[in-house]
């Protein structure tokens, strides 16, 4: 290692002195000398990369700006360290996707959960608010909205807005016959059935909900269709193990509703149900999951039912009294059949004519 050593002139009277000793001796009785500057050349660890950036040597503090590092050279190597990839990241797959929808009724019933029923106690139909709520709020209860939709050649009562209906026919998916119905007396003739039943799906699931969901199971168009009365009745709360429309050409339709229907409110099966959905489902398995606003698909009714007409055969005239009949007041001869009584006839009596016009008790 070599060094320079820059010196100060010396004073006049010791410019002879020259050796080693003295000049040591002037420095340190002077101090006139500087530090000794001292070049070394460079490490081989300490070589500055020629790719590497400069940074400032000033660390930077609250108030300091942070020098910008220089640019690299075009086609050099950064020094900043790449983001490393998360090592948990997962990378896509097509199994991270959301499921899609079912689209046909076999799809939905792999995805129906099988267990046994729940007990049936604290059932209350009222519980599902059937006609009691107006779920699309169009101002019309949920019975006439069904019979609007299923109904044909239907007939509206004239101030209600539309909403309902005095006559039509059903194409009943049932029996496969045509219903005419006529508000009133025969209307029961035409009902509105729960594809699942209320009893049903409280056992299976319904009793767990919230009481949206249940008064949507009471009025979704979904579980409602327009059917011929005792085929309704005659259904009760059975599930398709032990009840299915006499009409096979509706069976593949009406099961199918009865999944779409469990699986939009996460309802179950128990395993006998769905081995006879299976088995309805095994003659027609593309058959799609039906929408809730369509009328049902119904093959061309065999035959019309319809409503017995009234009974006009007139009531049978009482006996005539006997000639000597007497009543002693009009409730009795009203009781006996016979009023009002002219004049003349048997069991008249001027008590019974206060007015006096010949016809008493009229």
């Amino acid at each position: 290692m070599t060094a320079r050593v820059r010196g100060c002139p010396a004073r006049a009277g010791r410019a002879l002195r020259g050796a080693v000793l003295g000049l040591g001796l002037a420095l340190l009785l002077g101090g006139c000398l500087s530090e000794p500057s001292v070049e070394l050349p460079p490490a081989a660890d300490d070589a500055p990369s020629p790719h590497a950036p400069s940074f400032s040597a000033v660390s930077p503090g609250p108030d300091t700006p942070s020098a910008a590092p220089a640019s690299p050279e075009p086609g050099a190597p950064s020094s900043a360290p790449a983001s490393p990839e998360p090592d948990d990241a997962p990378s896509p797959s097509p199994t991270d996707e959301p499921a899609s929808e079912p689209t046909t009724a076999l799809e939905a019933l792999a995805l129906l959960e099988v267990r046994p029923r729940d007990p049936k106690t604290g059932y209350d139909r009222d519980l599902f608010a059937y006609r009691s709520v107006d779920l699309d709020r169009n101002g019309c209860d949920t019975r006439n909205d069904i019979l609007r939709r299923d109904l044909h050649d239907v007939v509206l009562k004239p101030g209600t807005h539309g909403c309902v209906v005095l006559s039509g026919v059903l194409h009943d998916p049932f029996t496969g016959d045509a219903i005419v119905f006529e508000r009133g007396d025969s209307a029961n003739l035409v009902q509105i059935d729960h594809v699942v039943a209320l009893s049903d799906a409280w056992q299976k699931g319904a009793q767990h909900l919230a009481e949206a969901a249940l008064h949507g199971i009471g009025n979704d168009p979904l579980n409602l269709l327009a059917v011929y009365g005792p085929a309704n009745q005659q259904k009760g709360d059975g599930d398709a193990a032990t009840w299915l429309p006499r009409n096979k050409a509706f069976r593949c339709a009406y099961v199918a509703r009865q999944v779409a229907v469990k699986h939009a409110y996460g309802l179950w099966v128990v395993q006998p149900e769905k081995d006879a959905i299976e088995r309805v489902l095994a003659g027609c398995p593309h058959e799609p999951l039906p929408e809730g606003a369509a009328s049902p698909d119904v093959p061309a009714p065999k035959e019309t039912i319809a409503p017995e007409p009234p009974d006009v055969t007139p009531d049978p005239k009482p006996s005539q009294p006997s000639k000597d009949a007497y009543y002693k007041n009009c409730t009795e001869a009203r009781e006996a059949g016979v009023t009002p009584i002219l004049r003349g006839e048997p069991g008249y009596g001027k008590h019974l004519d206060r007015d006096g016009d010949g016809v008493a008790c009229e």
